[in-house]
């Protein structure tokens, strides 16, 4: 565990006593916080901003992929020189207890504070997709569960008690939903996923999205775009995929989890999409999010996807050179180190190569949600009831009865009748219950072979032998897409 380090929080400088500093003032609007505050940094503390640390734990083991090849060597006064703009997985990063995961917390944040002249916190994000990934906490059920449910009302709910226990524990941003459209059932993350249709993942997606943010979280979209729907199903593979099917089925479901969500923040994909890494592509990170959708929040670097561009990408000589490619494209954060970006993107500031209006537009975006988030209102050291870890973590339940009951009423509603042996089906005529006979012709009679159904009078779909689902809870604004017949009222089989 990291120790404190409370004689340089002690000494920080003047600016830190509230009220002093306008963007210390909350009466004023986000825009001249913001401002007051950009103004006032130098090129490496702004650039700062858009580096994270990541304190490794001795246990064995990775919690993310290729963890241990880019361990950072440099110790932690120089990794926080002149600030940070996130803390990686402070509770995620190996097992810990709410009490313990508090105390490191905060005393990395005090470190943090102490190392920069402004005193300025950081994000501490973790992974949440089924619960808050740590120790201890509820264990909800998978995407795929949520999608049998079709209940976003309920999907809210659970992710409004995720972000609870994510904010009661002084964790600011979560890596989660996951808006992939499942292309090929061989890709070896769908159960991450919501499925194979758009408009479902976007809706569910949404509910997630807003229980997330209605906590006071950061949600953050992934992996946008394209990432399962890789040649061959292989995780990390190039997408060959036309711009129509682009549109069409991979981007609706971000689209609208930023409309009707409210996410702030988006997490690129590792893949490249018709031979550009996204990483390096401007045209989807600030053509289409930016540009075409409007989006203000910010864009986070998937796991060391910076450091891939020149390692597994090839668009990029080496690391330096990746640090560049990345913000040209219009990442803002680098996740979970700083490796291509800190004094590598400041040289390339000096030398011309990357416009340093671009470095403000990324640091004005980190700033408005820290803003958003309350860690600069005051001077965080001096509150002890501020943000930066919570004091009550000791009492803190991450499996409360709460989180058990809407994880027990996600699993039941997800439940899917794959087999009628219990004669299920028919239904009784006289019951108000709906059921929903899905696929491509849900009223046509077909021949059920090996080969393509055809139209035929010989056999019948029946509600007693078709596939059926649970008719969509009353005011959960579930509305069928084009691609799904209405539920209807059962018959009897003819």
């Amino acid at each position: 565990m990291i120790g404190m380090n409370l004689s340089k929080v002690a000494t920080m400088t003047s600016v830190n006593v509230p009220g002093l500093a306008p963007w210390r003032d909350a009466a004023r609007t986000t825009a001249e916080r913001v401002e007051s505050l950009l103004a006032d940094l130098t090129l490496e503390e702004k650039v700062a901003q858009l580096g994270s640390v990541w304190v490794q734990s001795d246990e064995p083991g990775n919690v993310a992929p290729l963890q241990d090849r880019f361990t950072v060597a440099d110790g932690m006064e120089e990794r926080l020189r002149y600030g940070q703009g996130h803390l990686t997985r402070v509770y995620g990063t190996a097992p810990v207890s709410p009490a313990e995961g508090a105390a490191r917390l905060r005393s990395m944040q005090e470190q943090v504070m102490a190392a920069n002249r402004h005193g300025i916190p950081a994000i501490a994000h973790e992974e949440c997709l089924t619960g808050f990934a740590t120790y201890g906490a509820t264990a909800y059920p998978t995407p795929l569960a949520w999608a049998a449910t079709f209940d976003p009302g309920l999907i809210e709910r659970m992710a409004a008690a995720i972000g609870a226990d994510l904010r009661a524990a002084g964790v600011h941003q979560g890596l989660s939903p996951v808006l992939d459209v499942v292309r090929d059932y061989r890709w070896g993350r769908v159960e991450e996923t919501l499925g194979e249709d758009p408009y479902l993942v976007g809706q569910l997606g949404a509910a997630y999205v807003r229980g997330l943010e209605g906590a006071g979280v950061i949600a953050t979209l992934k992996h946008f775009a394209g990432y399962a729907a890789s040649r061959a199903a292989r995780n990390q593979a190039p997408v060959s995929i036309g711009p129509r099917e682009l549109a069409d089925v991979i981007l609706p479901p971000f689209e609208t989890a930023l409309r009707e969500g409210g996410a702030r923040s988006v997490m690129n994909s590792y893949t490249d999409v018709d031979g550009v890494p996204v990483g390096a592509n401007p045209h989807l990170l600030r053509g289409v999010l930016r540009e075409e959708w409007g989006f203000d929040g910010t864009v986070v670097a998937d796991y060391w996807s910076i450091p891939f561009l020149a390692s597994m990408h090839g668009v990029a000589e080496d690391l330096p050179d990746a640090g560049a490619v990345a913000m040209l494209a219009g990442i803002d954060v680098e996740l979970p180190e700083t490796h291509g970006y800190g004094a590598h993107l400041v040289g390339h500031v000096r030398a011309g190569r990357v416009d340093e209006a671009l470095v403000d537009e990324a640091v004005r975006r980190v700033l408005r949600q820290k803003i958003e988030l309350g860690l600069l209102d005051a001077a965080p050291d001096a509150d002890p009831d501020s943000d930066l870890a919570p004091e009550l973590a000791p009492e803190l339940d991450l499996d409360s009865p709460r989180n058990r009951r809407l994880a027990t009423a996600v699993a039941e509603r997800s439940i899917v009748l794959l087999g009628n042996t219990g004669r299920v089906l028919p239904l009784d005529p006289a019951t108000t219950a709906r059921i929903a006979v899905l696929g491509p012709a849900p009223t046509t009679r077909v021949r059920c072979s090996a080969a393509t159904p055809s139209p035929t009078t010989s056999s019948t779909a029946t509600p007693s032998t078709a596939p059926a689902c649970r008719s969509p809870p009353s005011g959960s604004g579930w509305r069928p897409s084009s691609r799904m017949p209405s539920c209807a009222t059962p018959s009897a089989p003819t």
